[in-house]
């Protein structure tokens, strides 16, 4: 699965999904699930699934970059997610309906205070303390506690 969050002026846009076959009415970034032709490209599914659920297009943002991938077993499937992150452009406008939930800027301090799936709250609380002063990208197995992440360095 892929999730894009999309920072304005101490913001970050989240969406209250509901009707997921995988998790439950909760808050989390806009994303879902690949299609046959994304498998090898999760910046695809990305940009597709921001598309459908906002409106938005690459021209929008402003340096939409991978950050996180996330590994996690779950009801026997082992999950991997890509999380991206973006500003978006002065004068671009998210559609206000989105047919997967309810789309809603929030502010940074109250992002981690909202319902959401277990692995996007591990990476919003490493991105809101570490990830957002960086540019790496960051790998993580999530364990029963917390995720442990590592910076994916180039060798």
């Amino acid at each position: 699965m892929t999730a894009v969050y999309l920072f304005r002026e101490g913001k970050l846009l989240m969406l209250y999904r509901v009707g997921s076959r995988v998790v439950a009415p909760s808050w989390c970034g806009v994303g879902g699930h690949f299609e046959q032709a994304e498998l090898n490209d999760p910046r695809a599914c990305a940009l597709r699934e921001l598309r459908e659920e906002t409106g938005l297009t690459e021209e929008s943002l402003e340096e939409l970059r991978l950050r996180y991938i996330t590994l996690r077993m779950k009801n026997g499937e082992i999950r991997q997610n890509y999380y991206f992150f973006a500003g978006l452009k002065p004068g671009a406008a998210v559609r206000g309906t989105c047919d997967e939930g309810r789309l809603e800027w929030v502010p940074y301090d109250s992002v981690l205070k909202r319902e959401m799936p277990f692995t996007a709250k591990t990476v919003l609380r490493h991105y809101l303390r570490v990830g957002c002063r960086t540019r790496c990208i960051y790998g993580s197995v999530t364990e029963a506690e917390d995720s442990a992440f590592t910076e994916l360095a180039e060798f």
